[in-house]
């Protein structure tokens, strides 16, 4: 039974990670088709690490934030986790914006970026 549970635990890990993967990679596709890159985490997480490139507007300062933005612009959010890019993601389509993206979480983002 334990070899079992092993199984279906390093198959659903294997799902994830691909999956992941597959956003991450998009993400990176939009980037380099001129995407907005935003990190919504906090000033201080962002100070710790970031995507080169990013801009850092946290989840808090989004609705003020983005509002010199054309609505037609595409955008990439992440963040640490994937929550807080999933949450800007749902308020900027909720404020007009047609071409939002959430790229997940930093480390996903970084594992998926195209070597240069």
């Amino acid at each position: 039974m334990r070899i079992k549970a092993g199984l279906y635990l390093l198959l659903a890990m294997i799902s994830f990670t691909s999956w992941a993967s597959e956003r991450g990679e998009l993400a990176w596709d939009l980037v380099e088709q001129g995407a907005l890159l935003i990190d919504v985490r906090t000033p201080s997480e962002f100070n710790q690490g970031h995507l080169e490139g990013a801009a850092n507007l946290p989840l808090d300062t989004i609705n003020t934030a983005f509002s010199d933005i054309d609505k037609q612009t595409p955008i990439v959010v992440y963040c640490r986790s994937g929550n807080r890019s999933g949450q800007a993601m749902s308020y900027l389509k909720k404020a007009g914006f047609t071409q939002v993206y959430n790229g997940g979480s930093l480390d996903e983002m970084e594992v998926s970026q195209p070597t240069q």
